[in-house]
């Protein structure tokens, strides 16, 4: 696509945005999002240094999707990963898997989703009341998984608040593609002015979704415009009990998630086939707890304790000329973990504010494949195979933040202590591979231990009231994940044959951050550029085969952990202004991000974002509103050894919702995704040939919120 149309298209919305910015009086009323998230507790995202994006209300509700990452893919910094509508996972700045923390109400989700691009976020996106996503290293608060950024999800199971009658809450919504109906209630239920009781449903059913074309990328003969093996089921539900006084609030709830969903991959019916599903339930106890007071010299504790039982299932289900032979379960996993956190926030000590705590979590992992060995030796199973392990990780965090005659300054210190032990096997194993050469893991591997420490500064300058300068440098460490020191074997439903190194180091990362915003006013915007050099990152790497293709084994691609130093830059860009006031409003909006990964050689990283800009509208009248959105992806050709060019790729997309006065609490919507029925594929995706993006589709239903 000519480049051109798109230079003179954003040169003319930035002109148009600076007209109206010196038009305009500043007296547009911007609503106050406290970012959970955040130690202090009572800061917005505006008053931070590290970049956040919080979205909530009408515009979480346009951008709500059945996965995180699709909910989140447009944020400035912020892509899909997905497998299908069954997984979507976040990518930040390039990164993804388990350098990017996703936080339910604080804590962790406990999933299994960082250990395999295939597998689900362990939580249901239609319970968010508002979605936090801090972009850039945040070990400084949430450790060693949060070395890419971090998201938190925030439901309204732990909110204080409430009124004094029941309220019931939720969505219905049917998609024309898929037949994809997805429902969810919600029910409070105050019980006098100190407890409420608070549960709700949720549920999504569908079909194979369309495409445009065919399914993998070359295919010239088999089934056309569908995306075979893309249905999902999904079933979550909660209960929650929370009482308050003046001392504060505890809370106890439960809640479990069950899905499945299919891989996606061509079936000819013709000859020896095979075809994946993943099913996984996680059964969760949450407690939140927050006290006033709690202790001379401090003004708030906040405890937050969680246990997840994780169980997921992936089944091969095999075909000869298209007719059903068998199916068997190909691997188990089993995902026990403990989290509990701490936070205390002290009185001011001068002018300094902050906060310490203590962050503790226990890992119990299992993986278990069954089926016909494909190696020698040992061999290796027909499922997924790592063995099992446990990570205990034990941390303490401080945060101190004082006024400067300029804006703020803030530091920030973490030290963690992580030890990962592994099961001892019966004998060595061994993988075959295509050379004749063999690759080997021993019986027994010696525990590690690591000892990340990070620090953080920065600064907010207040060059004058509508604009801020930020600058941070932020030294950070990661441990390696139980994947990438373990993994050893077939991970059937990625279609990869996976290798860890039990020998891998820490990653250090050394990032500087630049900002400058406008934060209020007609006309505002967020401009940020990053540095992130890291030593010894940690990367799913394929090996040649030395005519340019990566190496595979019966049909799996061989990928292997190695650890080399990497570095990473980009911009991001975010903008909106009020172009109309009055009766029929008009805001326009802009958006931007371009992001490198590159190792110490020059070469580039696997599974880089694009380079990605946009253009929105918004207006309404009377009791109905608009959306129009256009994005275009760009070509991705900054791709790895045995990796592929990416076609770029157009996105139209619009939202229309109608909010009845005589219904009030009630609004009835009808959004389109992918107008254009482009056949897109995510340069992040492991699957990108074998899995497009969906086709053009057609949402409707209706929101309801009564009462309370």
């Amino acid at each position: 696509m000519n480049k051109k149309p798109l230079v003179v298209l954003l040169a003319a919305a930035l002109s148009t945005m600076a007209s109206v910015a010196f038009a305009a009086e500043d007296t547009v009323d911007i609503p106050r999002l406290v970012v959970t998230s955040d130690p202090l507790g009572n800061r917005t995202s505006d008053e931070l240094i590290q970049p956040v994006t919080v979205i909530a209300g009408d515009e979480l509700n346009q951008k709500r999707a059945s996965t995180l990452g699709e909910t989140l893919d447009g944020l400035p910094g912020v892509h899909n990963a997905d497998f299908g509508q069954g997984v979507g996972r976040p990518v930040v700045r390039g990164l993804q898997g388990s350098r990017v923390q996703v936080l339910e109400d604080g804590l962790s989700t406990s999933d299994i989703s960082g250990e395999g691009a295939d597998h689900a976020i362990g939580l249901d996106t239609g319970r968010a009341d508002q979605i936090e996503v801090f972009r850039g290293p945040a070990t400084l608060l949430y450790g060693s998984g949060a070395a890419g950024g971090v998201i938190n999800v925030r439901s309204n199971r732990f909110n204080p608040e409430f009124g004094d009658s029941p309220r019931v809450d939720g969505q219905m919504s049917y998609g024309l593609n898929g037949h994809d109906r997805q429902g969810r209630l919600g029910l409070e239920l105050p019980m006098g002015d100190s407890f409420v009781l608070r549960t709700d449903y949720g549920v999504r059913r569908s079909s194979d979704f369309d495409i445009d074309g065919y399914q993998e990328k070359g295919q010239r003969f088999g089934r056309k415009d569908k995306l075979q093996n893309s249905e999902v089921e999904n079933d979550v539900f909660s209960i929650t009990g929370l009482y308050k006084g003046d001392w504060g609030f505890a809370g106890l709830g439960y809640s479990t998630w069950k899905t499945q969903y299919g891989i996606p991959e061509v079936f000819l019916g013709d000859g020896e086939e095979e075809q994946e599903q993943i099913r996984a339930k996680n059964d969760r106890f949450d407690f939140r707890s927050e006290f006033n007071d709690p202790l001379p010299g401090f003004k708030t504790a906040r405890l937050k304790m969680a246990y997840t039982s994780y169980r997921q299932q992936e089944i091969g289900s095999e075909f000869d000329d298209g007719a059903f032979v068998e199916s068997e379960v190909e691997t188990r996993f089993n995902n026990n973990e403990t989290e509990m956190r701490l936070e205390m926030v002290h009185n001011p000590i001068g002018d300094w504010q902050g906060v310490v705590g203590l962050q503790f979590n226990d890992r119990d992992f299992e993986a278990e494949g069954e089926g016909h060995s494909h190696g020698g030796g040992g061999g290796h199973s027909d499922g997924f195979y790592i063995r099992g392990n446990d990570t205990r990780t034990v941390g303490l965090f401080i945060l101190e933040e004082r006024p400067t005659h300029f804006g703020r300054f803030e530091v920030a210190a973490r030290v963690d202590h992580v030890r990962s032990s592994s099961d001892n096997l019966s004998e060595d194993r061994e993988i075959d591979l295509p050379d004749g050469s063999e690759e080997e893991q021993a019986a027994s591997l010696s525990s590690r231990s690591f000892t990340p420490f990070s620090l953080s500064a920065g600064t907010i300058i207040d060059v004058d009231p509508a604009h801020h300068l930020r600058m941070s440098v932020t030294r950070s460490q990661r441990a390696p994940s139980a994947e990438q020191l373990y993994a050893f074997g077939r991970h059937a439903a990625a279609g990869t044959v996976e290798i860890g190194d039990p020998n891998l180091g820490k990653e250090t990362y050394t990032n500087f951050e630049v900002g400058f915003d406008r934060h209020i006013g007609a006309f505002r915007y967020d401009l940020t550029t990053f540095y992130n050099y890291v030593d010894d990152f940690i990367y799913l790497a394929s090996r040649d085969d030395g005519t340019g293709q990566a190496v595979e084994i019966e049909g799996d691609t061989l990928v292997v952990n190695e650890q080399r130093n990497a570095k990473f830059y980009g911009v991001e860009f975010g903008a909106i202004t009020d172009l109309v006031e009055g009766p029929i409003p008009l805001s326009m909006r802009l958006s931007a991000d371009h992001v490198r990964g590159k190792l110490s050689g020059g070469e580039d990283l696997p599974r880089m974002s694009p380079t990605r800009v946009g253009i929105g509208f918004d207006t309404s009248y009377a009791d109905w509103d608009f959306s129009l959105d256009y994005r275009r992806v760009f070509k991705q050709t900054k791709t790895a050894v045995t990796e592929n060019n990416t076609s770029g790729y157009n996105l139209v997309s619009f939202d229309a919702s109608w909010s009845p006065a005589s219904l009030k609490g009630a609004q009835i919507f009808l959004q389109g995704r992918n107008l254009l029925n482009e056949d897109g594929r995510r340069h992040t995706s492991f699957f990108k040939d074998e899995s497009p993006i969906l086709g053009r589709t057609l949402y409707t239903g209706i929101r309801f919120d009564f009462g309370g």
